[in-house]
């Protein structure tokens, strides 16, 4: 069995067995949901702030190809798991690995894809209205 399947059993059983735990997002944490809801999983809750005191803006937004944008990037779970975006660090050696599913899986569920508490989140709650093309 290749590799990629035995982290996604091992991924499966600590789904099954582990409690969910949600955390509330904090002002500038990013929350995306592309897939998670269809998925019966818990949105992620990345916290941009906690990662961006220790690295420089290019690691992530140049070196990884995340696009500057809240939801731009159709992430999945295979392509963590194979080393791209997350997964070139959450990786078990520079930080933890994905087998901790719920130490990023840990929105409330239903959360759309936006950067918390974000002007433009506010703005498109007052008004109801999303601008065409715009993932926050």
């Amino acid at each position: 069995m290749p590799d990629r399947h035995i982290k996604l059993l091992i991924i499966f059983c600590v789904l099954c067995f582990s409690p969910p735990v949600t955390v509330n997002a904090e002002y500038g944490d990013v929350l995306i949901n592309n897939y998670s809801d269809a998925a019966g999983m818990r949105p992620v809750v990345f916290p941009h702030w906690f990662h961006r005191i220790r690295f420089r803006c290019k690691v992530c937004h140049a070196d990884l190809g995340f696009k500057m944008e809240a939801g731009g990037n159709q992430i999945n779970m295979l392509q963590i798991i194979d080393g791209e975006y997350c997964g070139a660090c959450h990786n078990g050696e520079v930080a933890w690995s994905v087998e901790s599913c719920d130490v990023c899986h840990s929105g409330k569920p239903g959360e759309p894809t936006q950067v918390h508490q974000s002007t433009s989140s506010k703005l498109t709650a007052t008004t109801g209205r999303k601008k065409a093309g715009n993932q926050e």
